[in-house]
């Protein structure tokens, strides 16, 4: 199988009608974090033990075809000893990496961020790649105000990532390429429209610029909200502007949209991507790409303790039946009790 047959491979594995992706890629700090309001300590054994919980769910590879894992992640092994990307496989999950770095203040634009870690990712990946990795993900962060994202942010960025596509691509890994519009503000969902609209078309413009496949890339876009500090917008709302801007700026060609969950509340990403995929066919399969909106039920179930195991899988379990539901345009509120 050549690097072409991989790539297709690995999309079809990824797309699938009624199921979405499982991030579980939080850096150091931001799963301390997360323990933290459990009351549990980050430790290498408790990170392990909640990550192998998380795989090991049964019945989850009937919502959730891949999971985005942290790089300690991929050496980590389960009670038994099996490798953690080997326990996602088992399931019918494919396992996949974070490969960035982070993000850090952009030179020259106040504000502004740029996301590090293309040096060396070439080679990494190919140790990823031994460790069962078939896709990646990086992470480009906006944040908006009147005058935020600037100009040179939105080219800065979209290259970055255009970049990071051409060589995971070259590596035969599919690369999942995710701008994200912050909700963190004030703005309205016009103005995170605006500026959703302005990044897409920089970030494929970059991709066709690096010679990127659109066929062996996905993509995991923010939905169009408005910012955490003002009202929410109706949900009919965020569903009509976001498909508008994916219709005005991205090609057919991708195979599939995965959305983040930015900061809304577990129902609420549910509900937005249901209204999404009820506003008729489109080109591209729309599904889910959740971290805290598929973890924060389980993490509440579980509270670091082993007895509690089976309960915190059936919360997961039961956040990705609804979102499977939602990617299809099937969820009812109802169904949350």
């Amino acid at each position: 199988m050549d690097d072409r047959d991989a790539l297709r491979a690995t999309v079809e594995a990824l797309v699938q009608p009624g199921k979405g992706l499982l991030a579980a890629d939080e850096s150091g700090p931001t799963i301390a974090k997360r323990f933290k309001s459990i009351g549990v300590e980050s430790t290498d054994e408790n990170r392990r033990a909640y990550r192998g919980l998380l795989l090991s769910t049964p019945g989850l590879g009937e919502f959730v075809s891949g999971v985005i894992l942290y790089e300690e992640t991929l050496a980590q092994l389960a009670d038994d000893g099996t490798p953690l990307p080997e326990l996602a496989r088992r399931g019918g999950i494919v396992p996949g990496i974070k490969v960035d770095a982070g993000k850090i203040p952009l030179a020259h634009a106040p504000g502004d961020e740029i996301t590090q870690g293309l040096d060396g990712l070439a080679k990494r990946l190919g140790g990823y790649k031994a460790q069962g990795a078939r896709f990646a993900k990086w992470r480009a962060v906006y944040n908006v105000s009147d005058t935020l994202p600037s100009r040179l942010a939105i080219q800065a960025n979209a290259d970055a990532l255009a970049s990071y596509a051409a060589i995971c691509q070259e590596e035969g890994v599919v690369p999942i390429v995710e701008p994200e519009v912050l909700m963190d503000g004030a703005h309205t969902l016009a103005r995170c429209a605006d500026v959703t609209e302005a990044v897409l078309h920089q970030v494929f413009h970059a991709l066709h610029r690096h010679g990127v496949a659109l066929e062996h890339m996905l993509l995991k876009p923010s939905m169009v909200v408005a910012g955490s500090e003002g009202s929410p917008a109706p949900v009919g709302e965020v569903a009509a502007r976001t498909v508008q801007v994916l219709r005005r700026t991205v090609p057919a060609a991708v195979p599939g949209v995965f959305f983040l969950s930015g900061g809304q509340t577990t129902v609420e990403a549910t509900a937005h991507l249901d209204a999404i995929n009820r506003q008729g066919p489109q080109p591209w399969l729309l599904s889910f790409s959740y971290g805290r909106a598929l973890q924060q039920t389980v993490l509440e179930a579980w509270r670091g303790r082993a007895a509690h195991t089976a309960q915190a899988q059936q919360a997961l379990l039961k956040r990705a039946r609804l979102n499977g539901a939602a990617a299809r345009g099937r969820y009812d509120p109802s169904m949350e009790s």
